[in-house]
This record gives C-alpha cells, sequence and structure tokens, in this order.
C-alpha cells in the first residue's frame, strides 16, 4: 500500500466503524493527469447511491481537517459500491464468504490452474477449502493464504 492510502485508512477507519459501513478496498491512482481517491464500500444488506453520497461527504469533510493534509495535491474522491464481484482483500473478508461462489487466483499454478472458481466450503486461519466442478465431477482444492493472489466473489454462470 502507498503511503496516501495508508494515511487515509488510519484517518478514516474510525469514521467506517461510526457509520457501520465496510472500508473493502481503497485505491489513490493516477489517471491521465488526474489523482482519484477511490473507496469501495459496503454495508450489511448492501449499499445504494445514496450511501456512497453520504460516505462520499463524511470521508470528504473528515479529510479536509485534517492538518498536515494527506494529499496536498489536487484529486478526486470517489466512493462506490465494491459491486456483484467484490474483492476479497483480507483473511477475514474471506472467512465471510464461506458457503459463497469465488475466484482465487493463485501466484503460481497449481495443477496446471492459475485460478479455481467455486465453492468456499471451509476457511480457516491456516488455509481455504474450495469445491469446485471439473467436467461432471466435484472436486475439493485446499490452499494457503500465501499461495493466493487475488480471491473475489464470482457470479455462477
Amino acid at each position: 500500500m502507498s503511503r496516501v492510502v495508508n494515511q487515509v485508512k488510519e484517518l478514516v477507519d474510525e469514521l467506517f466503524d461510526q457509520e457501520g459501513y465496510d472500508l473493502v478496498d481503497l485505491d489513490y491512482v493516477k489517471e491521465g493527469k488526474n489523482w482519484f481517491l477511490r473507496f469501495a464500500i459496503d454495508k450489511e444488506g448492501g449499499v445504494d447511491l445514496n450511501d456512497c453520497a453520504y460516505m462520499s461527504e463524511k470521508i470528504g469533510d473528515l479529510l479536509d481537517t485534517v492538518d498536515p493534509d494527506p494529499i496536498p495535491s489536487a484529486y478526486y474522491l470517489e466512493v462506490s459500491s465494491p459491486g456483484a464481484e467484490r474483492p476479497l482483500k483480507s483473511k477475514a473478508d474471506i472467512q465471510k464468504a464461506v458457503d459463497k461462489y469465488i475466484h482465487v487466483s493463485f501466484y503460481q499454478a497449481i495443477d496446471g490452474q492459475k485460478f479455481v472458481e467455486g465453492t468456499l466450503i471451509q476457511a480457516t486461519d491456516d488455509d481455504i477449502t474450495i469445491q469446485y466442478a471439473d467436467k461432471t465431477r466435484k472436486k475439493e482444492m485446499v490452499l494457503t493464504y500465501d499461495q493466493i493472489a487475488k480471491a473475489r466473489l464470482a457470479i455462477k454462470i
């Protein structure tokens, strides 16, 4: 994580707790000549446009009061829903996704596969177990967290 992301995350953690929202993802990126501070938020039952507008105002007000400013240059603040295929960024996020359909990418191919999609049937502090379809058979794969490059919820087709 960048210095800006770390500082902003520290600043907004308490706000998110007070307001009852989860910070799913936070990015500070340059696109063209513009900088963007992007928040993906969620809460029990999901978020809508009003939630995003509300938290955008709260975050903006909070960041405007901080001295010294963690982001001294101009930037655009964006607050959105993580979407149906929300990223699973932490061990806790993955553990909350038990019984859900997920997509997991690996750092290195496992049995010739670079990713797997299936139902997360177990997530402990050490590893996860995914049940997936291999042609017509159901199989299970056990992965340690250090094998996982990225994980996200997935839509089963």
